[in-house]
């Protein structure tokens, strides 16, 4: 019997996972709200939102938040996809039309979970309307990343 990729039929859960998320973001100054979902391998899904801080630099970003969540969680290998979406934030919920992707800074810190875990993890990307959704492999939005392996940690 043919395996069956969790994080494929997992994608719709995930946006729709990530877009609840997005509902909480704290994003006072963008009035631009992320969620993102992670899928475990156990089925497990960990949320986060973004955390803007007065002091821009010091934001944190959806993507990050649900990482740190799983590391905290002990789960950080076991990450196998992420749902993300975004969008201004209006009185009817997330609008934008173009997919939201992960920015380079999260993509840098998936590829330590993707390499400590062993896989390429799947990533879907959702506009805020939701009417845009893409799904992409780790390594084709981050090619030739700098990971543990490459400080022979795997």
């Amino acid at each position: 019997m043919a395996e069956v990729d969790l994080s494929d039929v997992a994608g719709a859960v995930l946006i729709d996972a990530a877009r609840e998320a997005a509902g909480n973001a704290h994003a006072p100054y963008s009035r631009f709200a992320v969620g993102a979902a992670l899928l475990l391998e156990d089925g497990t899904i960990i949320p986060g939102t973004n955390l803007e801080n007065a002091s821009y630099g010091l934001s944190l970003c959806a993507e990050t938040v649900a990482l740190a969540a799983a590391n905290t969680a002990g789960r950080l290998r076991d990450v196998v996809a992420i749902g993300v979406i975004g969008g201004r934030m209006t009185s009817a919920g997330l609008s934008g039309s173009d997919p939201v992707r992960p920015c380079g800074r999260c993509r840098q810190i998936l590829v330590e979970a993707a390499q400590l875990g062993g896989r390429d993890i799947v990533v879907h990307c959702a506009s805020g309307d939701g009417g845009a959704v893409e799904r992409h492999l780790l390594s084709e939005l981050l090619p030739f990343a700098f990971g543990p392996d490459d400080l022979g940690m795997n």
